[in-house]
């Protein structure tokens, strides 16, 4: 393996290093996208239910923001949950763009490592030819050796920026795909969440209007 590495030329240091980071990035990101850590499936319906036993406090909003990302997006809900809707969706927007910020977090390097490392192949391929031009100049023509470094350099160079680059491609366009799912479905509990507090507070509303609409 370290010929093989010092065969394809000084490139490979940083076609390696953009390997290990992508490695580092899909490892990290499959662990922090588990459904079970940012949308936990029982979550939501605890939820509801606080809301309609009306018993949202500091403490239990304390506690969901530490929960998960959609725990983060339900609690600056419920913490303007007493504000008119518009507000209440203007917050959850706003909490939303930090909470996908999160789950996009490393993803553009991840884009970038896929875009740059067949790149940076390309570019020991061209320094590879070059190193075979400069052995013919010097008299090499006539010995095949003189021209397998060279040669070796350009290939091996190509062969491993594309090694890096597909992989990375592949687990970029998955993970957006992961985090666009994610969010739809926060979106998704977000709008349920604002529709059970608007019919909670309809509901404290409506006995304070029954007896003075009886009275009238």
């Amino acid at each position: 393996m370290w010929e093989i590495v010092r065969a394809g030329g000084p490139l490979m240091w940083p076609i390696i290093l953009c390997s290990i980071t992508a490695a580092a990035i899909v490892l990290e990101r499959l662990w922090t996208l588990q459904d079970r850590r940012v949308l936990p499936p029982e979550l939501p319906q605890k939820v509801w239910q606080l809301i309609e036993a009306n018993q949202v406090n500091d403490k239990v909003i304390a506690a969901l923001e530490q929960n998960s990302p959609l725990g983060k997006l339900l609690a600056a809900g419920l913490a303007n949950r007493h504000r008119p809707r518009e507000i209440l969706m203007e917050r959850l927007e706003d909490t939303g763009r930090h909470v996908v910020y999160e789950l996009e977090r490393f993803l553009n390097m991840l884009g970038t490592i896929a875009g740059v490392s067949p790149l940076l192949g390309l570019l020991g391929t061209v320094t590879g030819i070059i190193r075979s031009f400069n052995a013919i100049q010097a008299g090499g023509m006539g010995d095949p050796r003189a021209l397998s470094g060279g040669i070796a350099e350009a290939l091996i160079a190509t062969v491993a920026g594309l090694c890096v680059a597909i992989p990375s491609l592949i687990a970029y366009r998955f993970l957006r795909g992961k985090v666009e799912r994610i969010v739809v479905e926060m979106e998704k509990n977000a709008m349920r969440m604002a529709d059970a507090v608007e019919a909670s507070s309809a509901r404290e509303r409506s006995p304070a209007s029954g007896p003075a609409a009886a009275a009238a």
